[in-house]
């Protein structure tokens, strides 16, 4: 619950951006502390077997299949918040014009053709568009808020599930994945990094104002009363900041993607009993992605793409690693 959930989704306030929170000791300490852990977890990942949990690779077999599933994951959410007249996001209401019409129209025909699941890659791709056209709308940050799920529609626009297999299934080829996944695991660390600082660093406000609402998630709070020391709430709100931007960065860099996502996964899953289906449907995406980088961390076959990165000349670079024992 460190990462205070998308304060926005469950606040009625919309406050200015004021960026001198930013400046604050404790803010630039976080910052600079998960940049530097990020770096240092990628120095140290060549030093751990690949995959670093081997017993966890069971979860592999599901490698051909994550194409479908991640369209599913999608597909449910946008069919879901068209239903609830919202676009992307469960805060961005649709516009009651001929232009909002459109939008909601084409987010609920992307999300019943992803469900679907045939010709998967058209539909990933007007997904993307969904983006630019949203940004017509609603402004350029609330939709970069929202890349986790237009990174969703790029992966399968790259990687689609194969019609001719019963149930989409694929077969893995570590060369696709590479390409396909950076840019899932990129616009997804994007988009929380971006929300560390919309939500929170420079808009504190917004998550002060969860905060009245939904006190019990300021743990720091609650463990340091138990051994007698304060956490203000914007202190609580500058140490979220600090993980949700580690978070991001690990994200970005792949590196250890077993131990990452579990780690992840305890704060966005906890959320999940005090927020309800709200928090359920906008979170289906990152919930995709984080199945997706956790099946491919965990085979042989597709654990070192999993922290390809782009070089500027083009060529693939990866961490050496040995493989771990099966």
């Amino acid at each position: 619950m460190v990462t205070l959930a998308h304060a926005r989704w469950f606040t009625t306030s919309d406050p200015a951006y004021d960026w001198s929170f930013v400046l604050e000791t404790l803010s630039l300490v976080m910052i600079v502390s998960a940049i530097v852990i990020a770096i240092g977890w990628r120095l140290v990942a060549p030093f751990f077997p690949r995959p670093e949990l081997g017993f966890l690779g069971f979860l592999g077999r599901l490698g051909p299949w994550i194409p479908r599933l991640l369209a599913i994951h999608a597909g449910v959410s946008l069919l879901a918040l068209a239903a609830r007249l919202e676009f992307l996001v469960p805060t961005l209401a649709l516009p009651d014009t001929w232009y909002g019409i459109g939008l909601g129209i084409l987010e609920g025909i992307v999300g019943v053709w992803l469900i679907a699941g045939w010709r998967v890659r058209t539909a990933a791709w007007l997904l993307v568009i969904a983006g630019p056209l949203g940004m017509l709308a609603y402004g350029v940050v609330p939709i970069l808020e929202r890349a986790d799920l237009l990174a969703v529609g790029l992966f399968l626009a790259l990687l689609p599930p194969d019609d001719s297999q019963v149930g989409g299934r694929i077969t893995v080829d570590p060369e696709q994945v590479r390409v396909a996944l950076f840019g899932l695991r990129f616009l997804t660390g994007v988009a929380l990094i971006i929300l560390a600082f919309t939500e929170k660093l420079a808009r504190p406000e917004l998550s002060l104002e969860f905060l009245d609402r939904y006190p019990a998630f300021n743990v720091l709070q609650l463990v340091g009363g138990a051994v007698g020391f304060e956490v203000s709430d914007l202190g609580f709100i500058q140490f979220a900041a600090g993980v949700e931007i580690l978070f991001g960065l690990l994200l970005i860099s792949g590196a250890l993607p077993q131990l990452v996502v579990i780690a992840a996964g305890i704060p966005f899953n906890a959320t999940l009993f005090f927020l309800g289906a709200t928090e359920l449907i906008g979170h289906l995406p990152i919930y995709g992605t984080m199945l997706a980088v956790l099946v491919y961390g965990s085979r042989v076959d597709t654990a070192a793409v999993c922290s390809w990165l782009p070089r500027l000349d083009g060529s693939m670079r990866t961490m050496p690693a040995r493989a771990s024992a099966q």
